[in-house]
């Protein structure tokens, strides 16, 4: 008999829930339904999974084929889910996974001209920090990803917008008056408590290293680090286009050690995007 996923899906039930009985019911059939589509797979395979008839324990071989069991799984579910969302639009859907501040500054423009051009389409975006993005675009769970990079070369994608970090502080703040006043360093920082990130890691001043050991404070999210900022929490590090629509905060460049992060558009080299991801893609 041709091996078969729903065999994989019943094996991997069945592994993970410990016993015929308890898998029986999670997969809605019989114990006696299940037990016999676990031998029809062991005798595809040609050797035990189980150690015992309990199926609480596996072989080493079944080990390796849970493992399989769940790749293949977990493929055909992302596959069913993208099926669906085709359906939901006859002209398909575009999941793009981007860092906050490309959410902010970046995608709004874009999405306003595609959508003036392609507004039967269907657009999922997801803000998240630049190691996710790339997780779930890894994971097909994103065909597009925005992300954020001290380098002009990551991850072979391509560069879209680059600009400067700087100090970003309330305009009533100390580090505002201090910076007028002629003090136009990165140690203003001090002035004021500091709220980190991860952009801040790419600024290579001594001042900025010494002052995030101290730092109790983080916040990953652009959205929630202006708003600190704004509500007189601190000040932070961020770039300048971040600043578009804030006119109660200042941005501040210090010229030495001056530091510039790229935002870079990815997708899975292995798969092929589809024609109105590409249309996204190149508008991009």
């Amino acid at each position: 008999m041709a091996l078969k996923l729903e065999m994989l899906r019943v094996f991997q039930t069945v592994a993970e829930q410990g016993s015929l009985s308890l898998a029986a019911a999670k997969l809605g059939r019989t114990p006696s339904a299940v037990s016999m589509m676990l031998s029809q797979l062991e005798d595809d395979i040609g050797d035990r999974l189980f150690e015992t008839d309990r199926k609480n324990k596996l072989t080493p071989l079944g080990s390796l084929v849970l493992e399989e069991s769940r790749r293949a799984n977990d493929a055909f579910v992302r596959s069913a889910e993208a099926i669906r969302r085709h359906a939901m639009s006859t002209a398909g859907s575009i999941r793009i996974a981007a860092v906050p501040s490309a959410t902010i500054t970046l995608l709004p423009n874009v999405v306003a001209s595609f959508r003036k051009h392609r507004p039967d389409v269907r657009l999922e975006i997801s803000d998240v920090d630049t190691a996710s993005v790339i997780r779930r675009v890894q994971l097909d769970e994103a065909d597009i990803g925005i992300i954020s990079s001290e380098t002009d070369t990551s991850h072979d994608g391509e560069i879209i917008l680059t600009d400067g970090l700087g100090i970003v502080c309330h305009k009533e703040a100390a580090i505002f008056e201090a910076w007028v006043e002629g003090q136009q360093g990165w140690d203003v920082l001090s002035l004021e408590p500091f709220i980190s990130n991860p952009l801040c890691s790419i600024v290579k001043a001594p001042e900025v290293k010494a002052i995030l050991l101290e730092c109790n404070l983080e916040a990953k999210n652009t959205t929630a680090l202006l708003a600190f900022v704004r509500n007189g929490i601190g000040a932070t590090i961020l770039p300048e286009s971040a600043m578009i629509t804030e006119p109660d905060l200042v941005f501040l460049c210090p010229a030495k050690n001056q530091a510039k992060r790229h935002l870079i558009k990815i997708h899975a080299p292995d798969r092929k995007m589809s024609p109105v991801a590409r249309q996204f893609w190149d508008r991009l």
